[in-house]
């Protein structure tokens, strides 16, 4: 039996003749343009519905636009990243765009093989969470392309960008430490090995917003850092390595979420109590912290807010490429939980 021949494609002169209008008022329809009355517009929605009318993306690319927004993840594994992800769909879900992801891979060469295909397939705007490109890279793509940046510091007259006030959460982390009586308070960092770029991380943000926390509260001499990665596996390592110091820290503040998690896995290991015998405080605020046999105490950065402004300054950008660049940064708020207390006595 011979297979079914592939249905043809609707067409806009199918949903014009549907319809009962021309094509070029499904036109202006299809590109919100001007010139379209409601009656207009809800006869040809009603056709592109009953027809089941999907526009061709390489025809919209031909005329200037695609309707997709390309979205560079730099690691899938991390809670964190959708809930931008969550804020970038959430904001764009009322428009005719179409979010496409790309996986950077923390790497320098896997990120640039993205962005090109996201360039090179026509993409109308990118968001580049978190990457660890150098800047006149980043600034080439901007060139190029609508580009928001989140998650590096730093101004550019060439994109815009969002960022969480890095050292303003470190600090909320260590002052509510200090406040349950901690003296003895660790971090565990992510280790940065271009310093061209260290100034622009969040990593490194947090790093030092920790180091000023601890000097204006009299604890400089306690100041303790541990350099793994933003990882599990790093915030385990960080975790066994701290255990070997003369004297244990009291407290632990991991860099992210996702690294507290190895803590807690190297902890429970060790046979020690959290937070009876050591607290652990993280940072992101993810889905999986106020999960209540974890219940972490973490600095929300508040990651769908984050997700929102950059598709919101895309959509802006999109529509206007000559604006002067924008930076937003957001205030974090703590987020106290079970793995943080008193210390013991």
């Amino acid at each position: 039996m011979e297979p079914p021949a592939p249905q043809r494609r609707v067409t806009i002169v199918d949903v014009a003749r549907h319809a009962q209008v021309s094509t070029t008022a499904v036109s202006k329809v299809l590109r919100n343009a001007y010139g379209a009355s409601p009656e207009m517009r809800a006869k040809v929605r009603r056709a592109i519905d009953e027809l089941g009318y999907r526009p061709h993306a390489g025809a919209r690319g031909l005329r200037g636009q695609t309707y997709t927004i390309g979205v560079m993840l730099p690691d899938i594994r991390n809670p964190f990243f959708p809930e931008i992800l969550d804020g970038i769909t959430g904001r764009l879900a009322d428009t005719d765009y179409q979010v496409f992801l790309g996986p950077g891979c923390n790497g320098e060469k896997e990120e640039a093989r993205v962005t090109e295909a996201m360039i090179d397939r026509g993409m109308d705007g990118l968001i580049l969470i978190a990457p660890i490109s150098p800047r006149a890279h980043l600034e080439r793509i901007a060139s190029a392309v609508p580009t928001v940046v989140v998650g590096r510091h730093g101004h550019s007259s060439v994109y815009d960008a969002v960022t969480d006030d890095d050292v303003a959460g470190a600090f909320l982390v260590v002052r509510h430490l200090a406040d349950l009586g901690h003296r003895r308070i660790a971090h565990i960092e992510h280790h940065e090995t271009d310093p061209t770029r260290i100034a622009e991380m969040p990593n490194a943000q947090r790093a030092d917003g920790y180091r000023q926390a601890m000097r204006s509260l009299g604890l400089a001499d306690e100041i303790d850092i541990v350099s793994t990665s933003y990882t599990q596996q790093g915030g385990y390592e960080g975790a066994k390595e701290l255990l070997t110091r003369p004297r244990r820290p009291t407290a632990v503040f991991a860099g992210a979420d996702i690294v507290a998690m190895g803590v807690l896995e190297a902890f429970t290991e060790a046979g020690l109590s959290v937070p009876d015998d050591i607290s652990v405080a993280g940072y992101d605020n993810t889905t999986f912290a106020a999960f209540g046999p974890i219940s972490l105490t973490s600095v929300d950065q508040a990651g769908h807010e984050i997700g929102s402004n950059a598709a919101r300054i895309l959509l802006d950008r999109i529509a206007d490429r000559q604006k002067k660049s924008v930076q937003v940064k957001l205030s974090p708020t703590l987020a106290p939980r079970r793995t943080t207390a008193p210390p013991s006595a």
